[in-house]
């Protein structure tokens, strides 16, 4: 789901530094408020398989879109 990425404008602002990973995330989020149909079909995909494989590029395993999305999908499981 390459459309789910965040913006290119997003990716080179955040550039990984990681002061800017509390700001990144809130830009993201914003960004995926608007791709409610693309979360829904993310949704629905772990729903009819189980699990969700999240692929990112970034070295930095703890700050990424990955992760982003994951706390999101979780989020709506509590």
């Amino acid at each position: 789901m390459k459309e789910i990425a965040p913006s290119e404008a997003l990716r080179k602002w955040f550039g990984h530094t990681p002061e800017r990973w509390p700001e990144f995330q809130r830009r993201y989020t914003a960004e995926l408020a608007k791709k409610k149909e693309l979360m829904t079909e993310l949704k629905q995909a772990e729903k009819t398989h189980g699990t969700l494989t999240l692929v990112f590029g970034a070295r930095d395993k703890e700050r990424n879109q990955a992760i982003v999305l994951m706390n999101l999908v979780n989020k709506n499981k509590q």
